[in-house]
Order: structure tokens, then C-alpha cells, then sequence
């Protein structure tokens, strides 16, 4: 039995009288303190838990002044706070127990842009590719390039001085940071830019609170220069957290306060616009993919591709590359990084070159490449082949796999994952080989596992050690490699944190500083925030202050997570496994990555926000003793212990308002779409549609469904039946009358008309399946012979479509089968009704697998529909499932011979665009591909374009409550696209997007097959 867990752990009537406070004081954004919420921004891409104790979202620079200022008064004086955007630091430099000021909703507007003065104004949460897409028809660029850039906003990336790929150029964020509007703890707006050191003085020597600042900063930085020079290393990717070297200039005329806050941590004040440089596009790149026996060799050799004067040099280890080949992100690299025949390819370097002409950048790789064809031929420093590439497309895909290192590198089998936690060491680029070779050998006394990836030309390379932080031995260990990374990077004149902060490794910098600049900091900390209220524990405390840094020791999620049962940890390891990288958070909207958090900017909307409630959800079923497997074999496999009339008790006791935390995870997984794109997309392949079922079933054991999920479960049930009468229950369905009914009594809309007549109806006789006649066939006539397994959505709704694949079969001269149809179970399994899903399952799979010793291909339509057999079929089943395989139409047309197959003269200057099923996009990255060959092979031109998901996705788009979000999906990607191809002929793979393009432009565009069956000549 589901326990009731009231976990709402309310806020404090301190807390709950702030919130109010700045809502009556004009704050026009949210405020949130409810556990689901605060429970997600509690991690971020590290190792850390901190759970806040509320959530506000401002949506502008009066908000947060409100927020900080309303707290300046008694009895809110002991509120503390930290400023969060994208979550994307491995560092928990945004972690507080306080309260989050998350500027990454609403504060994303670019306010200005300067094309002659080479400028922009931002808020400081907009994101570096939402930037940069916007720069770029100007022509320009914002430099630092970060791995994470589709979900970083400009305001983590400056409180972390973030840099990135192509350094060694472009510098880092505050090299680029021309000034910055800062609201300090009290309130107090400060604006910072660049002044001659005269006019610093002059504001020092006034009375406000500015030249306090002013005046403490000239100080620390002026009067302690020479230790300053003497005591920080002399590298790129240089990081102190209070820059106190480059507040002065070389000459010491010049003065800028931003680079105090820049790299912070939001531990001095809340950064809210920014004035940044922009850099023009170099119009020429070449890209060198360097092919090495040994990591080994790929470090060493780097000082010699520096000195060829590259604009940056990336370099990638071999389990980086091995996991990528594992990945969706192969499909799109694998010929830009062939294998080298006859030897392993154990390293690789990507040397990029940029120019405003060919000719600048001609003799550069001339000379390069002679030298790489010398190294080759005599066998020397370990290059072992190379790949030039000039297309544009292509090195961005090259760029998007070694982005997504980051993330892939957790989906290492095993409970040992890679590690963020001593990551960035930056030392001397000619010093990095030997450094790196004792950092293995370090790593390899301890006998474990690491992936590398990083910024060579810079001297930083980014090392995960595998650990399992549910061990306790293992959790101990990472303190010992912690403090011995330490201890070396200083061996090598380095320093720990080169270019993602310090966070909760903010301990070490007493001895990175050393005792004189360290009370420095510590002095500028205390004229910033004397209460230690902003961020706490990070960087440094106020002078007077005894509170204490956070620690590498400190709360980890692993300590939660450790105390869920081994047995539901593995069980649900689709879940367990998400580490924060964020992927899901990605801006690019015509990106399929999770539809639901693009729509409504909700975290918890997320698969790493519903990963995170479902494992809080496991560990508070855990602490109510609850068996979670237990229960859920039971639901499956008997029956629900809890009785209806209970039900009904605990459903009413939900409508009166009985908190339960479940209650909270539920809301979060309505808004999924169940597309799946997470199953790929996702580096970690969080599979959310899998672990929302499962708790679906469970939730509802406890509390009533709605409904509309009887409707919906039950369809493939009733279709069949329906369809025979179609002629007169679609008009009673299209009726106002019973239109109105059903949006009332089941709450859906825009009910599918059925199919008049049904599919069988509209087979010739000797293309449906008969057993006796398919077991007298040949050998030969077999071979010729195809299975059409029908859906629900096809067979019912499109007969037009399934008619049309016979056709095309047909005329390809092969010999159609249509299977009879079987309830695939896809709605089932989308609502949680799992015992009746298992059914449907087992006895589908139980017939394709009688048929599979025919050795007859099997075809089905919609993508949504076949990856059920592929993926829930298995999880659910097990050996069970068997070995059938049921392919896509696409899969299996495109290996047939299309000659003599032709379309008339007029078709063949048509145009045409097709927009694929998100499903699809994401499980078959080479289905566009795919049909580009088909209609290539009828002299045909199909464009593709990537979009995101059309906000139909099965059911989710006929629910009435989910009516705006559908449409605002639509609008945010496929309606663009629609509007760019008003002149082609529009086709699209999935039912459900046909179904919703019909919704809003009044015309259902066809399936390619119905579309090719219908126009082929003989």
C-alpha cells in the first residue's frame, strides 16, 4: 500500500510572512515555496544537495531590489540568499539554503546592441546560445564558448567568470564584460564599468555606499600589487574568484569594480544586466580532427598545435569517444571521425582555425598538415591519421559531441559514475602531459576508472574519476583525491578551479591565497555583505564573521539517495542516474528535448525535475517503510489491496486540500508528453515516460483516476467496434451537443473522426492475413512477402494510410500481409495502466513472435506506436517478450529497389518539406535520411527541417486542461515551419502531428507513403 507522505515541511511563518511582504511591496514575479519546487533547485550539475527554503522568480531589476530591501528589516535580517540561472556549475556554486533568486525565467531580454561600438545589454538570464543566435545575423559573437551553452545564462556565466573552448583567443568572461548592474544585499543598485583610477578615488572619498566598496577594493588590490603578481599564476584560464590582479590595469591607470563581481559567485551582490563585448564571425573555419594511439600522445603533442597558431585546441579521450558512439550524437559524426584501419584510435585533438579569408588561414594548415603527414609516415608522436573539415554544419556537429562529453560521461555503466568535483585543474599548457601522467597514476593507485575531455591549448583538462558516493569508503576517497589534486595541481605552479569556480571546494583557497590576500577577500566580502547574507559559505565570510566555507564533505545527494532500498535504486535506475547535467533545459526550440519544460520554463517540468521528485518520492516511501516493488507486483499481477470505497476516501480527503507529496510529483509528470525524447537526448537517457508510468499505476492504487483515463486506456479496446458503425457515431461525436458533453464529462476536445469504412474493408481479400495460406507458401514466395502490424491510430482513424503502404508494397512487387489487428497498449502504458498493459503485451508479443519463424519483415506506421515493441514491450515483459522486431515503414522501403517506380513530370518540380514525428527524430536520428533516399530515388526534392514537438503528442493535445501549452508548442516550432514552406507540399510521419496541424491550419497534410502511393506511376 502507497503511503500518504506528508513531506510538505511548510515554510516558516518568518518565510511565508516575507514572501508576502514583497508581493504587497509591488513584486510582480512568483514566489515558491512548495517542496517539489525548492526540492529541484536544490542540485545542479555537481555532486551537491542543498534544499532552499523558497523559490522567487523576478521579472525585473525592481523585483529584485524589492526582494532584497524588504528583507533589510527586522525579523527578516536572518534570511539569506543566492542567485541561480541556468544551474549548470559542477561546482554547487548555486546551492544555498536560503532562498534562491532564480533570474533564468523571466530575466531574459537583450535590451540593446551597438553593431558600431561592437556592444550589447543584457539580462542576466539570458542564455549564451539565445545570444548568440541573436547576434548572428549581425554578424557578430559572444566568445566564451561553454559546453552547456544551450542552457547557461550570461548571469551564471559572468559569477563564475566562465570560459571555454577557443581561450586561448577569445579569453573569458571578464574579458569581455564592459560593464554590470549589480543589486548589493541591502538593495543598493551598483553600476560598474571601466574608469580611469583617478575617478575611482574621487568615488572612494564620497559618502555612500558605493565608495565604501570603492574605497576597500582601491586598497586591498593597490596596496598588496606585488604580492598579488607574485602569488598568482601567470595563465589563461586564471581564477581567483574577486579578480584583485585585473581590477587595475598593467599600468595602473585604470580601474574596473566589475571584475570583482565577475567570478564571484553571487556572493557580493545579484547581477541583473550586462554590457558585453560582441566579436565579428570569422566568415572561414577549418577544423582538424587529429587521429592518436594514446591519450598520452594527444597531450604531448598539443604544445606542437598550439604553436601552429590555432584559434583553440579541444582534446578527447577514448571513453569520451566510446560513449559517444554509444550515443544519438554519433549518428551525425561518425564520418567526420573514421576509424584508422588497422589501428585504435585512443585520442583525438580538434584543432580549429578561423580567418576572414581563406588565404590567412591557408598557409597556417599547409604547414600543419605536412608536418602531421611526416609524423604519420615515420610513425612519430603517436598521430595516427587526420580528417580536415571546412563545412560549417559539420564542425558545429563535431563541437555538439564534444559538448555533450560533459553529460555522457555519468552514462558510464556501473555504480561508479564519473565525478565533477576536481575537474578543471589549469597548470602551464607545456607543463599538462606530465601533470596529467601523475594525475593518472594517481587516479590508478586508487584503482579506478576516468573519462578526459578539455581545453589543451589552455592547459585545462577536464578528469572525472568514477566513484560510487553511496559507499562510504568511496565517499571518503574523494576527499583523499581531492585534497592530493590539490596538493599536485601546486606541484605544477597550477591552480584547482580554471574555469568552473570554486563553490564547495571554496575551502581551499585560505591556502591558494595565503593568509595576507586572503583576509583581503574577506575584507571586500564584508564592505559587500557584512551579515554574510548572499550566498554563504562560498569564496570567503565577512571578516568578523565565524561562520565556516562550505566543504568538498559537505551534504551530498548521494546521502539521500543511499537510503532507498538497493533493489528500488536499480529498479528505477533511469532515474537515479540523471546527475544535473541540465541537457534538458536546452533553449534551442526546434529541438525535440522536452517539449513540457520549453512551454511552460517550469524546472520541475523537466526529466531532470521529475527525476529528482521521483527519487525523493522512493526515499519518503522508503522512510514510510513501504515496499515500492512489492506493491507494484501486486497492481500488476493481482489486485489493488486498497478497496474502491478507501479510494474514494483518500480522493476526497485530496479535493479538501490533505497535503501529500504525491500529490506534488503527480502534477509535475501531467504535464509530460510521453514523447520520449528524453530516452535519447537526455546523455544519461532519463527515461521519464517509463518511470511516470510506473508511478502512475502506483499513485492511482491510493487516489481515483479521472475519467478520461478510462476513455483513453480502453480505446484500443472499443475502436474495433466503433469502426464498424462509424457512418453514424461520427456525426453524433462531431455533434455540438456531444462535442460539448465530452469536454465536460472526459475533458478532451477535438475528438478523431473514425475511419468510414474500416481498413479491412478497403483490403482486397488476398492481402489479409489467413494462417493456413501464409504456412503453404515457398521458401521464395516468403522472401517476397511483408507483415503490415496496424495501430490503432492508422487502422481506425486513417485507413486512407494503411490502404496506401499496401499500395506502395504492391507496386514495388512485393506481397503485402495485413496482420490482424492486436492492441498495442501504448495509451495503457501512457496512463498507468500497467496489469492491463502487461496483458495487451504479452499477448501482442506472443503473436508477432509466432510469426517470426516465418523470417517475413514486420512494418508499422507511426513511430509512437513500434518503439512500444521495442522499449516497453521489453522492460515490462522481459524474456518474455521475445525476439520479434518490428521496423518502421521507412526502414524497410528504403531498402527496395525503386526503379521503375516514377511520379508524373508536374510532381517532380514540386516542392516538398517533411516534418517528422519527435519520437521518431529522436529513436531513429536516420529517418530523415531515410526518406530523403526514397524521394531522391523518385527524382524528388524533400527538405527536412529540424522542429520540435507539433503539442499534440498522443493524447496530451485533446486534453482541455493542456490547450494552451499545445498550441504555444505548436507556435514555438512547427507552425515557423509550416509558414517557410507555404510553397512545398507538406508531409509529416506522425499521426498525432497530421492530427494537430489539421487543428490549426484547416488542412491535414499526408503521410509520405499515402502521399507516394497516390501519385506513382507504372
Amino acid at each position: 500500500m502507497i503511503a500518504n507522505i506528508n513531506q510538505q515541511d511548510s515554510a516558516s511563518a518568518l518565510l511565508n510572512d516575507y514572501l508576502n511582504l514583497i508581493k504587497n511591496n509591488g513584486f510582480l514575479g512568483e514566489t515558491d515555496s512548495s517542496y517539489a519546487t525548492r526540492l529541484v533547485t536544490a542540485t545542479d550539475n555537481s555532486i551537491y544537495q542543498n534544499v532552499p527554503q523558497a523559490v522567487i522568480y523576478p521579472k525585473n531589476n525592481k523585483d529584485i531590489q524589492t526582494a532584497l530591501h524588504s528583507a533589510q528589516q527586522d525579523p527578516f535580517l536572518s534570511l539569506t540568499f543566492g542567485p541561480r540561472g541556468g544551474g549548470t556549475g559542477t561546482n554547487g556554486q548555486s546551492l544555498t539554503p536560503g532562498i534562491v533568486i532564480d533570474l533564468s525565467r523571466h530575466m531574459r531580454k537583450i535590451i540593446e546592441i551597438n553593431v558600431e561600438e561592437k556592444w550589447v545589454k543584457v539580462q542576466a538570464g539570458v542564455i549564451k546560445d539565445q545570444l548568440n543566435d541573436y547576434l548572428r545575423p549581425y554578424g557578430f559573437f559572444f566568445a566564451p564558448d561553454l559546453s552547456t551553452s544551450n542552457r547557461a545564462t550570461v548571469g551564471g556565466m559572468i559569477n563564475t567568470d566562465a570560459s571555454g573552448q577557443g581561450s586561448l583567443v577569445y579569453g573569458k568572461t571578464s574579458d569581455h564584460v564592459l560593464g554590470l548592474k549589480t543589486f548589493l544585499v541591502d538593495g543598493t543598485e551598483l553600476n560598474t564599468q571601466p574608469i580611469s583610477t583617478e575617478k575611482a578615488n574621487v568615488i572612494a572619498n564620497q559618502e555612500s555606499r558605493a565608495s565604501q566598496i570603492y574605497q576597500q577594493v582601491i586598497d586591498s588590490c593597490h596596496s598588496n600589487r606585488s604580492l598579488i603578481l607574485e602569488k598568482f599564476p601567470r595563465l589563461n584560464r586564471f581564477l581567483t574568484g574577486y579578480d584583485l590582479e585585473n581590477v587595475f590595469d598593467n599600468t595602473l591607470e585604470n580601474f574596473d569594480l566589475s571584475r570583482i563581481i565577475t567570478g564571484s559567485e553571487g556572493s557580493l551582490g545579484v547581477v541583473t544586466e550586462a554590457k558585453l563585448n560582441i566579436t565579428p564571425i570569422a566568415p572561414f573555419k577549418t577544423l582538424i580532427n587529429i587521429k592518436y594511439d594514446s591519450f598520452d600522445s594527444a597531450l604531448r603533442n598539443s604544445p606542437f598545435l598550439i604553436s601552429a597558431q590555432a584559434t583553440s585546441v579541444e582534446t578527447v579521450d577514448s571513453k569520451v569517444l566510446n560513449l559517444a558512439k554509444e550515443d544519438i550524437i554519433w549518428h551525425s559524426v561518425s564520418d567526420l571521425i573514421t576509424n584508422v584501419p588497422g589501428i585504435e584510435m585512443q585520442g583525438l585533438n580538434m584543432v580549429e582555425f578561423n580567418g576572414e579569408t581563406e588565404n590567412e588561414m591557408d598557409d597556417k594548415i599547409s604547414s600543419l598538415c605536412t608536418k602531421l603527414n611526416d609524423l604519420i609516415e615515420n610513425k612519430q608522436d603517436g598521430v595516427i591519421g587526420y580528417q580536415l573539415i571546412n563545412d560549417k554544419a559539420d564542425i558545429l556537429k563535431i563541437y555538439a559531441m564534444r559538448k555533450k562529453a560533459v553529460g555522457l560521461l555519468g552514462n558510464t555503466k556501473g555504480k561508479q559514475k564519473p565525478l565533477a568535483f576536481a575537474e578543471d585543474t589549469a597548470v602551464p599548457p607545456e607543463n599538462l602531459a606530465d601533470f596529467i601522467v601523475e594525475f593518472r597514476a594517481l587516479l590508478d593507485s586508487h584503482d579506478l576508472n576516468y573519462g578526459m575531455f578539455g581545453h589543451v591549448d589552455a592547459g585545462v583538462l577536464h578528469v572525472r574519476p568514477a566513484l560510487d558516493m553511496s559507499d562510504p569508503l568511496q565517499e571518503k576517497l574523494l576527499r583523499k583525491i581531492s585534497d592530493q589534486v590539490v596538493a599536485l595541481t601546486a606541484k605544477y605552479r597550477g591552480l584547482m578551479w580554471g574555469e568552473h569556480g570554486k563553490g564547495y571546494r571554496s575551502e581551499y583557497g585560505p591556502d591558494f591565497f595565503g593568509e595576507t590576500l586572503f583576509t583581503e577577500l574577506r575584507k571586500i566580502k564584508s564592505v559587500f555583505d557584512k551579515n554574510n547574507r548572499l550566498n554563504p559559505g562560498k569564496i570567503c565570510t565577512p571578516l568578523e564573521s565565524t561562520d565556516e566555507l562550505v566543504s568538498v564533505d559537505s551534504q551530498k545527494r548521494a546521502w539521500f539517495d543511499k537510503t532507498i532500498d538497493i533493489e528500488v535504486r536499480d529498479s528505477f535506475e533511469n532515474a537515479m542516474n540523471c546527475n544535473g547535467n541540465g541537457l534538458c533545459f536546452n533553449y534551442d526550440e526546434s529541438s525535440p528535448m522536452c517539449p513540457s519544460y520549453k512551454v511552460t520554463k517550469d524546472r520541475r517540468h523537466s526529466p531532470k525535475g521529475r527525476a529528482s521528485l521521483i527519487r525523493e518520492w522512493l526515499r519518503l516511501q522508503e522512510n514510510a517503510n513501504v515496499n515500492v516493488l512489492n506493491v507494484e507486483k501486486q497492481l500488476i499481477s493481482k489486485k489493488n489491496d486498497i478497496t474502491w470505497w478507501e479510494r474514494f476516501l483518500n480522493t476526497r480527503a485530496k479535493n479538501k486540500g490533505e497535503y501529500d507529496f504525491s500529490h506534488e510529483v503527480k502534477a509535475s509528470m501531467d504535464e509530460c508528453l510521453a514523447c520520449k525524447a528524453c530516452t535519447t537526448s537526455c546523455p544519461i537517457k532519463v527515461d521519464v515516460p517509463t518511470f511516470r508510468s510506473r508511478f502512475l499505476n502506483l499513485y492511482h492504487s491510493r487516489y481515483n483516476r479521472p475519467l478520461k483515463d478510462y476513455l483513453v486506456g480502453s480505446i484500443e479496446l472499443t475502436a474495433p467496434y466503433l469502426s464498424k458503425c462509424a457512418f453514424f457515431i461520427n456525426p453524433v461525436v462531431n455533434s455540438k451537443v456531444m462535442a460539448f458533453l465530452i469536454k465536460k464529462i472526459f475533458g478532451y476536445v477535438d475528438t478523431p473522426t473514425l475511419s468510414i469504412p474500416s481498413v479491412n474493408n478497403r483490403v482486397h481479400h488476398k492481402y489479409l492475413f489467413d494462417g493456413d495460406e501464409l504456412s503453404s507458401l515457398t521458401e521464395a514466395e516468403r522472401k517476397n512477402c511483408v507483415f503490415i502490424v496496424q495501430d490503432p491510430f492508422t487502422t481506425f482513424y486513417e485507413a486512407e494510410l494503411v490502404s496506401s503502404c499496401i499500395d506502395l508494397v504492391v507496386a514495388l512487387g512485393k506481397t503485402p500481409i495485413l496482420l490482424p489487428f492486436k492492441p498495442n497498449g501504448k495509451a495503457q502504458h501512457v496512463k498507468g495502466f500497467l496489469k492491463e498493459f502487461k496483458t495487451a503485451a504479452k499477448n501482442t508479443s506472443q503473436f508477432l513472435n509466432s510469426l517470426s519463424q516465418y523470417d517475413i519483415p514486420m512494418i508499422g506506421l507511426d513511430a509512437s506506436l513500434v518503439m512500444v515493441y521495442k522499449d516497453e514491450y521489453k522492460t515490462i515483459l522481459g524474456e518474455q517478450c521475445g525476439d520479434f522486431k518490428v521496423s518502421l515503414a521507412h526502414e524497410w522501403f528504403s531498402q527496395q529497389d525503386w526503379q521503375g517506380i516514377s511520379v508524373s513530370e508536374e510532381k517532380v518540380a514540386s516542392k516538398f518539406t517533411l516534418l517528422s514525428h519527435c519520437t521518431e527524430t529522436t529513436a531513429m536520428p536516420n529517418a530523415s535520411k531515410a526518406w530523403k533516399d526514397i524521394f531522391s530515388k523518385l527524382g524528388l526534392s524533400l527538405s527536412t527541417p529540424s522542429t520540435g514537438c507539433c503539442g499534440m503528442a498522443g493524447t496530451y493535445g485533446h486534453e482541455v486542461q493542456n490547450q494552451e501549452n499545445s498550441r504555444a508548442l505548436y507556435d514555438m516550432s512547427w507552425k515557423i515551419e509550416i509558414e517557410k514552406s507555404r510553397d512545398s507540399i507538406l508531409l509529416s510521419t506522425g499521426f498525432s502531428c497530421r492530427s494537430q496541424v489539421k487543428r490549426y491550419e484547416g488542412q491535414k497534410p499526408k503521410h509520405p507513403i499515402e502521399y507516394i502511393a497516390q501519385n506513382i506511376t507504372h
